[in-house]
Parts: C-alpha cells; sequence; structure tokens
C-alpha cells in the first residue's frame, strides 16, 4: 500500500504534518477531514529501498521508552498523551514510527497490550503479557515500574558480560591479522633472499615458508571454505537436535561454560520473579520464561517443570534433573514453593547470581587476557625466529 505525506492546519491553526497509508489520495482527505484538518498539501512519498538487519532498535531504546512511560503513566498523564510525548522524543525513526502507530492503535479502542503485541520483534512476549496482566489488575504504573527495573538489570548484565569480551576479542583479531600479513607478504621476501643464498634451511623456516606458500596458494580456497561453514553452522541451528547439543556443549565449556550457566540462572530466575509478582498464572510465566531462557537445556527443564505443574506436582525435580541448577537454587525454589513466596525467592536468587555473573565475568577477563597476549606472541615470535635462524647459521658459517 502506497504512503503518502501531508501538511496542513488544526481548526486551532496549529501546523500539522505526518504520513499515512493509504490505497488513494481521497482516502487520506476523507482521513483528514475525520481528524479536522485542513490539508495544503497531500503528496505520494517516493518507494525507498531500505536494507535493514534486525529492527535497528536498541535494547536501552526500549528499556528507556519503559522507564519513561512508566514515569508518566505514576504521574496520572494520560495513556494516549504519554505514547505523544514518547514518540516525538525518540531518536530513532522506527520507534518513533513504533510509538505512534501503537498510538494510534490505543486511540482506535485497542489495549495497550493488544497494541504492543502487533510488534513481537520490539515488545516480546515477556513484555505483553505484564502489561496485560497490569491492565487487568489496575496497576500498569507499578507493572511497568517493575518491567522497566527488569530490562535496566537485564540489560547491565549483558553490558557487563559482552564489555567483558571486547578487549580479548579485539586483542585476538588483531594478532591474527598481524599474523596472517606476515606470513603472507613478510615471509615471502625472505623466501626470495633465502631461495638466492642456495644454502639448506632449518627445519622451523621451512615449516613458516610451507605454510606462507599454502595460505598463497589457497587463499579463496580457505574464504570459501569459511563462509561454506558459517553457513552450514546457521542451518544446522535450525535442526532442534543439533541446535539442543550445541547449547549442552557452550553449558559445558572450560570456564565459558560456568559463565554462560550462571548467566542462564540470573535470567531465568528474574524472569519468572517479574513475572509472577506481576500477577503472571504460574503456568503462563512458565511457558513465557521458557521462550525467553536462551538456552535449549534450561528451556527443556522449564517444559518439564510445566508438565510437573499441570500433573499436580512442583517445580523442583524438573530443574534438578536438567543438571543445570546448582542444589542451592533447586532448594531455595523448593522453599520458596512450601511458603508461598516463590516470587520473592526467585529475585534473591537473581540478585545473587547476578554478583556471581560479575565475579565470573572479572575471573574470565583475568585469565583470557594473559593467554591470548602469550598465545600470539608466541606464535609471531616463532615466525620471526624461524626466519632469522638462517641469517644466524649464515653468520655462523662466515665467522
Amino acid at each position: 500500500m502506497p504512503v503518502f505525506e501531508y501538511k496542513g492546519k488544526t481548526v486551532a491553526g496549529r501546523q500539522v504534518q505526518g504520513e499515512r497509508k493509504a490505497k488513494s489520495k481521497a482516502e487520506v482527505e476523507r482521513f483528514l477531514r475525520q481528524n479536522k484538518i485542513l490539508a495544503n498539501q497531500i503528496s505520494k512519498k517516493p518507494s525507498e529501498i531500505k536494507f535493514k538487519f534486525g529492527t535497528g532498535i536498541k535494547k536501552i531504546d526500549i528499556s528507556r521508552f519503559t522507564r519513561q512511560f512508566s514515569t508518566m503513566i505514576g504521574a496520572g498523564l494520560p495513556m494516549v498523551q504519554c505514547l505523544e510525548i514518547l514518540a516525538n522524543q525518540m531518536e530513532s525513526l522506527e520507534f518513533r514510527k513504533i510509538a505512534n502507530k501503537i498510538k494510534e492503535d490505543v486511540q482506535s479502542g485497542s489495549t495497550l497490550s493488544e497494541a504492543l503485541g502487533k510488534h513481537k520483534k520490539v515488545f516480546d512476549d515477556l513484555y505483553v503479557n505484564m502489561v496485560e496482566a497490569g491492565e487487568i489488575g489496575g496497576a500498569l504504573d507499578t507493572i511497568l515500574i517493575r518491567l522497566a527495573n527488569y530490562r535496566e538489570k537485564a540489560d547491565r548484565l549483558a553490558r557487563k558480560v559482552k564489555g567483558a569480551l571486547v578487549y580479548p576479542t579485539v586483542v585476538a583479531v588483531v594478532a591474527t591479522g598481524v599474523t596472517f600479513a606476515m606470513l603472507a607478504f613478510i615471509v615471502p621476501t625472505f623466501a626470495q633472499m633465502f631461495g638466492g643464498m642456495g644454502a639448506e634451511l632449518p627445519a622451523p623456516t621451512k615449516v613458516v615458508l610451507g605454510v606462507s606458500n599454502f595460505l598463497r596458494s589457497n587463499l579463496l580456497t580457505m574464504v570459501i571454505f569459511i563462509v561454506a561453514a558459517i553457513i552450514s553452522f546457521r542451518f544446522a541451528m535450525k535442526n532442534p537436535n543439533f541446535a539442543y547439543k550445541f547449547d549442552q556443549f557452550k553449558l559445558r565449556m572450560p570456564m565459558m561454560g560456568d559463565l554462560i550457566r550462571k548467566n542462564s540462572i540470573s535470567r531465568f530466575t528474574r524472569t519468572l520473579a517479574t513475572l509472577l509478582s506481576s500477577g503472571v498464572s504460574i503456568l503462563d510465566a512458565l511457558e513465557i520464561t521458557a521462550k525467553t531462557s536462551g538456552n535449549l537445556v534450561v528451556q527443556k527443564a522449564i517444559r518439564k517443570s510445566m508438565l510437573s505443574i499441570a500433573e499436580g506436582e512442583t517445580i523442583t525435580q524438573p530443574l534438578k534433573e536438567s543438571g543445570v541448577f546448582p542444589p542451592m537454587v533447586t532448594q531455595m525454589i523448593s522453599v520458596g514453593e512450601k511458603t508461598g513466596g516463590l516470587d520473592d525467592m526467585l529475585a534473591k536468587i537473581a540478585d545473587f547470581y547476578d554478583e556471581e555473573v560479575d565475579a565470573a565475568v572479572a575471573a574470565l577477563t583475568s585469565v583470557i587476557e594473559p593467554v591470548l597476549m602469550v598465545v600470539m606472541g608466541g606464535v609471531i615470535g616463532a615466525i620471526l625466529i624461524a626466519m632469522y635462524l638462517p641469517m644466524f647459521d649464515i653468520v655462523g658459517k662466515i665467522s
């Protein structure tokens, strides 16, 4: 459907402009008349070719939107006015369009949760269900505050994990690039020089020259192989069995596995605690938590817990059997179930594991950085020594 741009004035004389999807210009004119806008200009917007990856909206923008929305709702501002204010101050053009669409849907009689549910890529099931619970219970401002707190804590934890891995990744990429440059461009220069000498080369030098020749001769083949491997892996991850095995492998990885496990437990307990405290039923809360768990092993354990509850049992036993959750976590959840304070107990576990993730990130960073420096320094040093060995032999013979 084409998009039309319009400019005009309201009855009060205020200048307005905007865009609207319509089948024809006449349809836009009818819309403006219904909204008491005198049109000065209506033109069809030229079609654009856009290449976009993902939603183009950052998680921090959604968190900021939620916090500001909760503040304005708590202050007693009408919902439509809140959405209009938020839309106008958005830096992201894509997010601004979505906020305007939500405002239009709410104006048309939809509930806020229904309007948010039309944009699943931005507002996930957890977000929509919590808002719906707030609307039903008449405590939307409280729910939005809880949702803002949840998103901010989750975002902060994700930033810590990503931030800790940035420096080692940069070091590894730079060192790999330097090693490749040496093998592809510098080593061949030495090879020409050694070839003119006609002397027998040491074994380390022959190995380095062989690696250099292989890289130069098979560079295109290697690039094609790497691209094919990445594409094959992405296709394989669509297979549930392969994806499950890979998630199991991630949990068993040295050092990284411990961090992934703690991060998964923190996310599971924080999400479930937030949903339960917001009035979402236990089965719905577990279903949403399973979808947002980020690990298929954890997801399988949660779904088993749902079956356990449906049969009148507790959620603790399936979590024990998964092998992901430590005894302390399952025992605390069991106590929370028996005392009727499961949401509070889950929140305490989440706070504890947030600190555990911080400690794991610090430990991982302190180990990875020196190991990377030693390994990459050793590789580059070995190449340099291998290239200088023939010169040492020649100097020794001359002496």
